[in-house]
C-alpha cells in the first residue's frame, strides 16, 4: 500500500468582522481566493519592505542623510526609456477631486465635474470595517451606474452627471493591516491581512473588467512608497493580477504619490520599475512634510520646522522636491500631478469662501506655471478655481508632459534644506494640539476627511500636528513668546482643548486625547498614529 504524504492546506482568508447588508457581494468566495493568492505570493515581500523602511529611518536618524543611489545611476543616465503613460480616460487630469468612498461622497464626486476622482480608501477614510466594505460597495455600484443614497432626513442623492470622472482608487499603505480578515498560509500560520492587498484585491477583482467595458480601466493611486523595491513589488502584483483575470499586460495604470523623503531620492527608479503600468507621480505634500519630521526628528535644532502654517510650498525643501518631480516625470513621459491646498470654502461664510478661493487660486497658478499637468481639490466648489488656472496654461492641450524643465537642478542637499527662519508660536502649538485631537476624535467615529477651522484635515495633517509636538519637546524648543515646550506644557494644552470643544453624546474626545498623548508625549515615536489607534479602537466591530 502506498501512503500519500499529507497535502498542505490551501491558503485562506477568513472573515472575522460582522457581515452587514450586501457584504457577501464583495466578500465572495472567489474574491477571497484572489486576495488569499495575493497574500501567498506577496505578503512575505511586504514584510521585507517594511523592515527596509525601519532600517532606513534608523540610518537617517543616526546621521546618514539620504542620497541619490549609486547602484541605480545607470537607470537615471539611460535617456531612452519611457513609461506607459495615460490609459483611457487619464489623458487630461487637470483637476482631480479627492475624497472618501461612502455613498454620499461617491455620488458627489461622480457629479462634481472633475476629470478624475481619487476614490480614497487611505488617508481620507477611517478604516472601520464598515467603511472598508461599504466603500467597496459604493464603488461597485457607482461603476455600474446603480448607486443611490437617501440620508436620514430623506434627501435622495443620485448620479446625474453626463460625464463622470475617471476613478483612480487609493488602497491603504503597506504599513496598515486589516484585522477583520485573517490570512492563513500553507503552514497553518495565521496573520491579519494586509490593508493594501485587501483594498486593491477586492476592488480589482470585482471591477476591472467592468471598468474596461466602460472605456476606462483599473487605475490606482499608490501611497507612501519609500523605495523602488516597493514599486517593483506593486508592479509584480499588477502583472499577476492581470494574468489572473486574463486582461492584457499593462492594462492597470498607477499614479505613485511621492510623499516620503526616501522616495524623493528614487523618483526615476520608481518610474522605471513600474514603467509598464505607471501613468505619473503626485506631489503628496502633507505626508511629505510629515516624512521630513519623522526622519529628522532627533537630528538636532537645525532640522526643527516652525508652525505648520509656515511650512508652505515655497520653502526651500518643498520647492526643490516639486521642481524635481515635474522634471523627472516629463523626462520619462509621465504625468506630474500637484497636491491639495488645505483651504476649503464655507457656503455659509462668504469671507471664508473668498479667502479659500484666493489661496487655492494662487496655489494652482504656481503649480500650473511650474509644469504640473493637473492638481487636487477637496471640494466641488474649488474645481472651477483650479481649472481656470490650468486652463490658462494648458489651453486646449490635455497636459504639458512635453515641457522638460532642463533649467532645473536639484541636489541632494536641496531636498533636506529645511531652514525656514520662522518661529514656533504659542498659537502654533495650541493649534497642533487642537487639530490633532479634533481630527482623531472624528477618525475614531469613522470620519477620515474632516473640515476643521476652514481647512480640510486628514490623517496626514494630523500626523504633522502630533510629530511636530513630539519633535519640539525632544529638541527642547521654546515658543516665540519664551515658553519652553515640555510634556507638562502640552499636557495642560490637551486639558485646555478638551475644555474648549463642544462635547456631545457618544463623542470620542477622551479617547482621542489619549491617542494624542500616546503618539506625541511618549519617548517612543510611533511611525504612524493610525496603526496603534486602529488596533486599540477600530477592531471590535
Amino acid at each position: 500500500m502506498t501512503i500519500q504524504p499529507p497535502t498542505a492546506p490551501s491558503p485562506t482568508i477568513e472573515i472575522l468582522g460582522r457581515m452587514g447588508p450586501r457584504y457577501d457581494e464583495i466578500l465572495t468566495p472567489e474574491a477571497l481566493d484572489f486576495v488569499a493568492d495575493l497574500h501567498t505570493r506577496f505578503a512575505g515581500r511586504r514584510h521585507d519592505r517594511l523592515a527596509d523602511r525601519m532600517r532606513r529611518r534608523f540610518e537617517i536618524g543616526n546621521g546618514q542623510d539620504p542620497r541619490f543611489r549609486d547602484d541605480t545611476a545607470h537607470i537615471r543616465e539611460d535617456l531612452d526609456w519611457r513609461v506607459a503613460g495615460a490609459g483611457p480616460g487619464l489623458e487630461d487630469r487637470r483637476v482631480e477631486i479627492t475624497g472618501p468612498t461612502d455613498p454620499k461622497m461617491t455620488i458627489n464626486a461622480l457629479n462634481s465635474g472633475a476629470r478624475v476622482w481619487l476614490a480614497d480608501q487611505e488617508d481620507a477614510t477611517s478604516p472601520t470595517w464598515r467603511n472598508v466594505i461599504e466603500g467597496q460597495l459604493s464603488l461597485f455600484d457607482g461603476i455600474r451606474g446603480q448607486l443611490a443614497y437617501t440620508n436620514a432626513e430623506g434627501k435622495e442623492y443620485r448620479v446625474t452627471a453626463e460625464r463622470t470622472p475617471t476613478i483612480v482608487m487609493r488602497p491603504r499603505g503597506w504599513h496598515l493591516t486589516e484585522k477583520h480578515l485573517q490570512f492563513t498560509d500553507r503552514s497553518g500560520r495565521r496573520m491579519s491581512a494586509s490593508g493594501s492587498l485587501v483594498d486593491f484585491g477586492l476592488y480589482f477583482f470585482h471591477n476591472a473588467t467592468q471598468l474596461i467595458a466602460n472605456g476606462r480601466g483599473p487605475y490606482f493611486y499608490i501611497a507612501k512608497l519609500e523605495s523602488s523595491e516597493e514599486a517593483k513589488l506593486w508592479d509584480d502584483i499588477f502583472t499577476f493580477s492581470e494574468q489572473y483575470i486574463g486582461i492584457p499586460h499593462g492594462t492597470i495604470r498607477a499614479t505613485v504619490l511621492i510623499e516620503t523623503l526616501p522616495a524623493a531620492f528614487e523618483m526615476e527608479e520608481i518610474l522605471f520599475e513600474m514603467r509598464d503600468h505607471i501613468a505619473g507621480l503626485n506631489a503628496g505634500r502633507w505626508d511629505y512634510i510629515f516624512s521630513i519630521i519623522k526622519n529628522y526628528r532627533g537630528r538636532g535644532a537645525r532640522f526643527v520646522l516652525p508652525d505648520r502654517s509656515e511650512v508652505t510650498m515655497t520653502v526651500p525643501f518643498m520647492r526643490a522636491y516639486t521642481e524635481l518631480l515635474v522634471q523627472t516625470c516629463h523626462k520619462r513621459g509621465a504625468f506630474a500631478i500637484g497636491g491639495m491646498s488645505a483651504f476649503i470654502p464655507n457656503r455659509r461664510d462668504p469671507e471664508v469662501t473668498a479667502r479659500a478661493f484666493e489661496k487655492v487660486s494662487a496655489d494652482k497658478k504656481r503649480e500650473a506655471g511650474d509644469g504640473f499637468d493637473g492638481t487636487w481639490v477637496a471640494h466641488p466648489d474649488l474645481i472651477p478655481v483650479a481649472k481656470a488656472e490650468f486652463d490658462a496654461v494648458l489651453g486646449d492641450r490635455p497636459n504639458q508632459v512635453d515641457r522638460q524643465r532642463p533649467e532645473v537642478t536639484v541636489r541632494a542637499a536641496d531636498l533636506i534644506d529645511v531652514h525656514i527662519g520662522r518661529p514656533i508660536t504659542a498659537a502654533g502649538v495650541h493649534g497642533n494640539v487642537s487639530v490633532g485631537i479634533r481630527y482623531i476624535e472624528a477618525w475614531l467615529r469613522g470620519l477620515g476627511a474632516v473640515a476643521i477651522d476652514n481647512l480640510m484635515e486628514d490623517a496626514a495633517t494630523a500626523e504633522i500636528s502630533r510629530s511636530q509636538i513630539w519633535q519640539w519637546i525632544h529638541q527642547d524648543r521654546s515658543t516665540d513668546e519664551g515658553t519652553r515646550i515640555t510634556r507638562e506644557y502640552v499636557g495642560n494644552l490637551i486639558a485646555q482643548v478638551l475644555g474648549e470643544v463642544d462635547r456631545f453624546p457618544g463623542d470620542r474626545f477622551d479617547d482621542a486625547a489619549q491617542v494624542f498623548r500616546d503618539v506625541a508625549l511618549h519617548d517612543d515615536f510611533p511611525a504612524f498614529l493610525t496603526t496603534g489607534a486602529y488596533a486599540t479602537y477600530l477592531t471590535d466591530d
